[in-house]
């Protein structure tokens, strides 16, 4: 199954890494196309995306030249995904790639569209 994740990046150079890996991580066995968003970021996150992309071949990074806002991002990261199974993702890890299973599993029960939310547990 080709799984693509959306997700749309403003300033977030430092969790974009740690981001990659887990997906690449959690996504396994399944083939994996990430695309990041770039909404003009000023803080370098362009050059830790370059080189993410050079690094890995299920990276590409799409980088607009200002901010034009997260629906712009995900309407353009959209526009390029054409995998199997879609997924959007915040860059700054408030989304656990460690989930990414959860989900998965959910959709191979026959799922057409998975949502999760966070949930405090006391």
């Amino acid at each position: 199954m080709q799984v693509d994740f959306v997700i749309p990046v403003y300033n977030e150079r430092d969790t974009l890494g740690t981001l990659t890996a887990g997906i690449l991580e959690h996504a396994a066995p399944h083939t994996v196309r990430i695309i990041f968003v770039d909404d003009g970021s000023n803080d370098g996150s362009a050059d830790v995306l370059r080189t993410l992309a050079e690094a890995h071949p299920e990276v590409e990074a799409v980088r607009f030249r200002r901010n034009f806002g997260k629906a712009a991002g995900l309407a353009a990261g959209f526009a390029r995904a054409g995998g199997d199974v879609v997924f959007t993702m915040d860059a700054d890890l408030q989304d656990d790639p460690a989930e990414i299973p959860h989900f998965l599993a959910k959709l191979e029960e026959g799922f057409d569209i998975v949502v999760g939310w966070k949930e405090k547990c006391h």
